[in-house]
């Protein structure tokens, strides 16, 4: 994109949302709301559900744009990424990153307003440890960089359940491991499919610098503990049996796509079990508040 390309009002308006990676941010919500059920023991306030959403939208937007001004040298040169709004040039580094303050300032101020201290502290906290950890520490240094830093993506599950009760017991941890574990399998399939952008960018992404039957291996490990941890689940939080049987269903074909990823890892296979796990977690998610509804 060249520097004297202009952008229309509109055109910067979508590069400042799609800073804030709307899809990564949608999925990380779904596991938001159920989880408040769980919490209340049946239907939050509405109110609550609102100002807690807004205000992990705000904090997770504001760890994505934040991650998109650091890896705006190697987003330009892979396939996937080479259209985000910094490579394009539609507001400078600047703009970007004085934007993602500003937003992440607004998402805890509003959930100390209207949800409580410590969910804006457990915002903030997972934002700190993506930008940190994750994007300036683990994410080109290690091949553990998802795995670990997949726990900012888990975060939302502690906010939702701190929202309702304004404190954190043994079952929002399991939650929170679910989608712990959950994290790898799902990104390291899509990894698969550009592995070779991130050869190319230098980023020891798992697939990108072990065999691919070595990743399927790992990506069934995780998937086993998965469901696993779904099941421990339903018997920490005291769920009911449309969960369990939703949980086990669930996680018996997330782990029929691993075992297909493990016979034949090719892109295709694996694109299948990327888009099952988007599945999965929603389905799943969805399965806790009707249970918790009925």
């Amino acid at each position: 994109m060249s520097a004297t390309t202009t952008f229309t009002l509109r055109e910067r308006v979508a590069g400042y949302v799609a800073l804030t990676k709307p899809r990564i941010v949608e999925l990380l919500l779904v596991t938001t709301v159920p989880t408040m059920f769980v919490a209340q023991g049946g239907v939050p306030s509405i109110w609550l559900m609102v100002a807690t959403v807004l205000g992990g939208t705000l904090a997770a937007g504001g760890a994505n744009a934040v991650n998109m001004v650091v890896d705006r040298d190697i987003d330009s040169l892979m396939e996937r990424t080479n259209q985000r709004p910094l490579v394009r040039g539609v507001m400078t580094p600047r703009a970007a990153l004085v934007f993602a303050v500003a937003i992440e300032v607004a998402a805890f101020a509003w959930l100390v307003a209207t949800v409580n201290l410590l969910s804006a502290v457990l915002a903030v906290s997972a934002t700190l440890f993506y930008v940190f950890v994750y994007t300036l520490w683990l994410k080109r240094s290690t091949t553990r960089n998802i795995v670990i830093g997949g726990a900012a993506g888990a975060a939302p599950v502690l906010i939702g359940w701190s929202a309702v009760t304004n404190s954190l017991t043994w079952a929002p941890i399991v939650l929170f491991l679910v989608i712990f574990y959950w994290t790898p399998p799902h990104f390291w399939a899509l990894a698969i499919r550009y592995r070779e952008d991130y050869s190319t960018v230098g980023v020891p992404m798992l697939p990108s610098v072990v065999s691919l039957r070595e990743t399927s291996d790992r990506i069934l490990y995780y998937t086993a503990v998965m469901v696993a941890l779904t099941v421990l689940f339903w018997q920490v939080a005291g769920m009911g049996t449309l969960y369990l049987v939703s949980a086990l269903v669930l996680g018996a074909g997330f782990a029929a796509f691993a075992v297909m990823v493990r016979r034949n890892p090719t892109e295709r296979t694996a694109m299948r079990l990327f888009s099952f796990s988007i599945t999965y977690v929603t389905l799943l998610f969805g399965a806790i508040a009707v249970d918790v509804v009925l």
